[in-house]
């Protein structure tokens, strides 16, 4: 079915990268409040005093205490996006509640996915948008959606449809939607902070530089450059996870579907179907596939569809050159006339013996036939009584 040892090292090596990526964030949390405190220490009033080393090592003993207020910072943010992603998301996609039709489809391909895993089955929406795509919300199990396109139930038959749906879920159980919010909001913070800093300085340097010794302008310099390279990474570290996340979910998939084949059919004909525009960037980070942006792939939100189904070939034992079908037509028999139903045998009992000729032709002569070793003919009478004893003269 798939190659299990590859499969599972496949996923728990995409983990530990996360988890890397998520070490990176908080170690440009403090690049960047040290770089602030560069900032102020140049700004103050002793700061036109100092050398540059005296200033970055100043800095570094600030971090001690300053590192609470960053901390502060960042939980402030996070809890206001915390509150209002799942209404950001729903009012930019315009997503709804799907028709009878559309819901008993999903429910039915979703539903035994959910209970293989222990899951509450997610709430269902659609985009009306005849590109294919797909994604899931919500921070918990509890409040978790998934929302399909109407092209995508169109185009996709069942089983692509179940791989989908699969990866989809995968994504909820990872609590994947809450990772990638989450580096949302460490690259907002970062690039809010890093932009800002990067504007100040570059408006207010110039004017009070000669008033101050050259460690000031240095220290400047460096927090400028810190700031910005900070910014730049979070950005890449953002992206970079989000890829890791999409192989993790099409691993996700196949090992709730046992269907590789199945996945890589739905990524082939999703690919250059996938755009949408209108909606903001974190829900097309969200997406089962987002078109690349060119740059070798470095600001891309998703690994190449080419590059993810040669994963499930080499870790999940797919066919690169697969095309499913709909699995009921792979079961249907052709269409023609129903054969005839034999007629059941007779079964044993009182009045409906079963004839047994050989016990019949071979009774003894003068011995008393019983029940089932009797065959009688027209106008031989019964050889045993109302209550089923040897008939007598009297009888």
């Amino acid at each position: 079915m798939f190659q299990s040892f590859g499969l599972y090292t496949h996923i728990r090596a995409n983990k530990i990268k996360s988890v890397v990526i998520l070490c990176g964030f908080v170690v440009l949390i403090l690049v960047m409040t040290y770089a602030l405190n560069l900032v102020a220490i140049a700004f103050s009033s002793s700061g036109g005093y100092l050398t540059g080393t005296e200033i970055m090592n100043l800095a570094s003993r600030n971090m001690r205490e300053d590192w609470v207020y960053a901390v502060a910072f960042s939980l402030a943010w996070f809890a206001i996006a915390f509150v209002l992603q799942s209404t950001l998301i729903d009012a930019s996609t315009g997503a709804t509640l799907p028709g009878p039709a559309e819901q008993r489809r999903v429910f039915r391909l979703l539903e035994p996915l959910c209970i293989s895993v222990g899951m509450p089955t997610p709430k269902i929406k659609v985009m009306e948008t005849d590109s294919l795509n797909a994604f899931a919300s919500g921070l918990n199990q509890n409040d978790a959606s998934i929302t399909v396109t109407t092209g995508l139930l169109a185009k996709l038959n069942d089983r692509e449809l179940t791989a989908v749906l699969g990866h989809e879920l995968t994504h909820i159980k990872n609590q994947d939607v809450r990772l990638i919010v989450i580096a949302a909001i460490f690259a907002g913070i970062l690039s809010f902070v890093g932009q800002m800093t990067v504007r100040v300085l570059l408006n207010m340097g110039g004017g009070r530089s000669d008033d101050r010794k050259g460690g000031a302008g240095i220290a400047i310099i460096i927090a400028i450059a810190l700031a910005a390279l900070s910014w730049f990474l979070a950005i890449l570290l953002k992206l970079a996870l989000s890829r890791r996340r999409e192989y993790l979910a099409d691993a996700g998939s196949v090992e709730l579907t046992k269907d590789p084949d199945a996945m890589i059919s739905a990524l082939k004909r999703i690919e250059d179907h996938a755009e949408i525009d209108h909606v903001p960037s974190l829900v097309q980070e969200a997406f089962i596939e987002n078109p690349s942006t060119g740059f070798s792939g470095m600001f891309d939100t998703h690994p190449p569809i080419e590059a993810r189904i040669d994963a499930l070939v080499k870790y999940a034992g797919g066919n690169a050159d697969a095309v499913v079908d709909d699995p009921m037509r792979q079961v249907r028999a052709p269409a023609g006339p129903a054969a005839p139903i034999p007629p059941a045998a007779p079964s044993p009992g009182p009045w409906n013996p079963m004839p047994q000729p050989d016990q019949a032709s071979t009774a003894a002569p003068g011995s008393s036939p019983t029940p089932g070793s009797f065959i009688p003919t027209p106008g031989q009478p019964l050889p045993w009584g109302p209550r089923g004893g040897p008939r007598g003269k009297g009888s």
